[in-house]
């Protein structure tokens, strides 16, 4: 999310704690080294400080308990670009969406190269079509792109809404994309073949942003802008008839981001965040998919003047990875629990984790 205004709020809140913690915090991973090939990484995404071109692809290796804070940096003598968004596979390369340089850094997955670079405005997500094709959303505008990822930018798509964000596999050979606008109680159906919108799913909420099916099949779609004046909402929705199956609404102090579901896709976590610095509403929150109401208490409470940015859930183990991005202000560090919340561990990485990418 572009919620750089209130990462500032909290960065002034946490600087005294954050300098009195790094003064005496010795670094455990491993900066300018390209990890040893291995069968399994987690990937994370980390953001870096906006305007200050220091995004990182971090690695952290389960098989040896070793993390690397800047994978990128180490395998091609550059840095990544200004704000880390995301990253997906096809095939047997990474695609890393860099918001504020306006560019798809294309690497391969065997040695982190750089393998080219797609021109996108603002990318937020890829979302692969099959074969070469795939759809980009990008933010601060109402713009999203079907890409050819071996070329490049192949056609524009309007939608009626700024900010296109989230997006996910729909009925028919279609693509469901949220829209991050305050005046958005809708997500839009794209033809994948055509490009062109043809249908509209009505959610609860206002600001729809994230997209995620539960293991009975149907649609979670969280929506809001705290600091905008929406409040957030998940609503659960009936892919074959589109209606609302249940609504949650939050607290108006409460602003969640980044659904996650288990591994049995039986239970729903996302975060909560309190940019006041507090500890109501600031944390990881669960919820089974058939719950009335909204969990009361944090499954995992952040600490006064701290707070979460990064959720992940391995789909293997099970376990849960946690970003916790220090005002963005220095590097981050990464925590990891057990299912039954327990933690296990933690590794650091670059600065603003803001993202998870299993493989």
């Amino acid at each position: 999310m572009d919620r750089t205004f209130f990462k500032n709020i909290i960065i002034a809140l946490c600087l005294p704690v954050l300098w009195s913690l790094s003064s005496c915090k010795k670094e455990n991973g491993n900066c300018c080294v390209v990890p040893p090939t291995t069968a399994r990484n987690v990937y994370v995404v980390c953001e870096g400080s906006l305007g200050n071109g220091n995004a990182a692809l971090s690695v952290y290796q389960p098989d040896s308990n070793k993390s690397y804070e800047d994978v990128f940096k180490a395998a091609n003598q550059q840095l990544l670009g200004d704000v880390f968004q995301s990253m997906e596979r096809v095939n047997d390369r990474y695609y890393l969406c860099i918001n504020n340089s306006d560019k798809i850094v294309v690497i391969n997955k065997a040695d982190w190269k750089i393998a080219g670079n797609i021109s996108v405005p603002k990318p937020r997500y890829l979302l692969p079509l099959g074969g070469t094709k795939a759809f980009v959303s990008s933010i601060f505008s109402n713009k999203m792109y079907a890409v050819d990822i071996a070329g490049g930018i192949t056609d524009t798509i309007t939608l009626p809404y700024q900010n296109t964000e989230g997006m996910i596999a729909w009925t028919n050979n279609h693509t469901l994309v949220a829209t991050w606008d305050t005046a958005a109680n809708k997500v839009y159906s794209i033809d994948n073949n055509t490009n062109q919108l043809s249908d509209s799913v009505t959610i609860a909420g206002r600001a729809p942003q994230s997209m995620l099916y539960d293991k009975e099949g149907k649609l979670w779609v969280l929506s809001g802008n705290v600091p905008k004046g929406k409040n957030a909402a998940i609503t659960r929705i009936d892919p074959a008839t589109k209606q609302i199956l249940q609504s949650y609404a939050f607290p108006a102090n409460a602003d969640a981001i980044k659904p996650v579901f288990n591994n049995t896709q039986d239970t729903l976590y996302f975060i909560e965040v309190d940019y006041n610095g507090g500890t109501q509403n600031n944390g990881i929150y669960r919820m089974g998919i058939h719950d009335a109401a909204l969990p009361a208490q944090a499954f995992i409470a952040a600490q006064q003047f701290q707070y979460f940015w990064a959720l992940g859930i391995d789909p293997l183990t099970g376990l849960i990875f946690v970003g916790d991005p220090k005002g963005f202000t220095q590097k981050g560090t990464v925590y990891i629990y057990r299912p039954d919340g327990t933690k296990t561990g933690q590794f650091n990485t670059g600065v603003g984790p803001g993202h998870f990418y299993f493989n």
